[in-house]
């Protein structure tokens, strides 16, 4: 049996998978979903979401994908791993994900920019539709994908952009595209997703419980013990839910009621000596 239904939840609350149920709506995160959906309907161009590691950008991903792909009037689109080396590789994964037609034996980049064009122009323009295109981890983005996507931005008519770009990043986007030129004149958007508080801490661990099943919020969780999670991980959301995870697992060990401090503490010592190890060899 599950650990978690030892607890009599019925789903494990504390996964790092980017599932939209347990997407918690922290006030930053709630800012930058709005920002963006107000982007989106406005057909603004270009937006950038900046985080460190853990602060819950993939996540976001996801939920703004659950909200918007059952409007039959976006076209909604992503890419989870931009790493291509040329930019004629680049094109040809656009073209793809845009389910454009190309004969690849034939076909270069002049042909690739033409049909992406054409197919923008089609959706958007004669359907009237939106086409949005995000891209997660864009910090691997390489100088030849980040001009092309800088070409297609040009794509537009007297009133909006064709294509609505949604790049999710880590902070080393930043110094590639001030190496472009008139690359940051054409964001639209940029918002920094900040780590949370302690309060909201305690209320993302209470959110996911409840999402998972539980009756009781946080109460697996001690307010000691919250304030020793918030201290360890800062309010990056990844580490709350890894230690949050291992501490529930933790409790039905150990037979214990309730996650106090002591075993955050205890949790905490131990994942210190675990990379202790690892550093010494």
């Amino acid at each position: 049996m599950s650990y978690f239904k030892v607890l009599g939840l019925e789903r494990e609350p504390f996964s790092t998978s980017p599932d939209p149920a347990f997407f918690y709506d922290s006030q930053e995160h709630h800012c930058a979903l709005m920002r963006l959906m107000i982007e989106v309907r406005l057909k603004r161009g270009l937006s950038i979401v900046l985080g460190d590691v853990g602060t819950g950008k993939t996540t976001l991903s996801r939920k703004l994908f659950h909200m918007l792909k059952e409007r039959e009037d976006i076209l909604f689109n992503m890419i989870l791993d931009p790493t291509y080396e040329t930019e004629e590789l680049f094109l040809d994964a656009l073209a793809r994900i845009f389910k454009i037609d190309l004969i690849p034996q034939s076909s270069n980049i002049l042909d690739y920019k033409e049909a992406i064009k054409n197919f923008l122009f089609k959706k958007c323009v004669e359907e009237g539709k939106t086409v949005v295109l995000l891209i997660d981890e864009a910090q691997k983005l390489n100088s030849v994908s980040l001009e092309a996507l800088r070409v297609l931005l040009n794509y537009e008519t007297n009133e909006f952009k064709l294509l609505q770009l949604i790049l999710l990043s880590q902070l080393e986007l930043l110094p590639k595209i001030n190496c472009i030129n008139n690359f940051w004149d054409r964001i639209s958007m940029k918002y920094m997703l900040n780590p949370l508080s302690e309060q909201e801490t305690k209320r993302m661990i209470s959110f996911r419980l409840t999402q998972a099943g539980s009756k009781c919020g946080p109460g697996f969780f001690t307010d000691e013990a919250v304030a020793e999670i918030y201290r360890f991980t800062k309010g990056y959301p990844r580490r709350i839910s890894m230690i949050c995870h291992e501490a529930l697992k933790s409790l039905v060990m150990g037979l214990k009621p309730v996650v106090d401090a002591d075993l955050v503490r205890s949790l905490i010592g131990r994942e210190a000596n675990i990379k202790n190890a690892l550093i010494n060899g």
